[in-house]
């Protein structure tokens, strides 16, 4: 049960937005990540290089593994990493090919395993995008 003093906490928690510097984030109005008191939120990830342009044209499973590794450097930035997420949420454009992205998920996350959600829609923003992961995380002591 929430003390009063406890509810007056969750409320002057600090908010802190972290970019990636992309050219995107001021027009569309997101951050790569927002930290609020332990709580990580990361925006949708996609696999794109730090040059910007799309890793693997054509190949999930390097996309994947390029967008879980953008994914941790935005956790990074949070003060975060891996082990602190709870949740993932992999949107993808060809579910037939949920095996090669679950292996790459898997590389990331096999020993942590954070409860997720796997679910095919029917396109991204660029067309050769095959995949998007946005995830949560608390950070906790060690």
């Amino acid at each position: 049960m929430l003390r009063s003093t406890d509810h007056q906490k969750v409320f002057l928690m600090k908010r802190e937005n972290i970019s990636s510097g992309s050219t995107w984030e001021p027009i569309i109005g997101y951050s790569r990540a927002v930290k609020v008191g332990p709580h990580v939120a990361v925006s949708g990830t996609t696999g794109t290089g730090a040059d910007g342009k799309l890793v693997g044209q054509g190949d999930p499973e390097a996309q994947t593994l390029q967008a879980l590794s953008n994914l941790e450097t935005a956790l990074s930035r949070a003060g975060a990493s891996l082990k602190h997420v709870v949740r993932t949420r992999l949107f993808v454009t060809q579910i037939d090919q949920w095996e090669k992205i679950a292996r790459a998920h898997g590389q990331y996350f096999g020993e942590i395993r954070p409860a997720t959600t796997l679910v095919e829609v029917k396109r991204l923003i660029d067309p050769d995008m095959l995949i998007e992961i946005e995830a949560d995380a608390i950070i906790t002591e060690e």
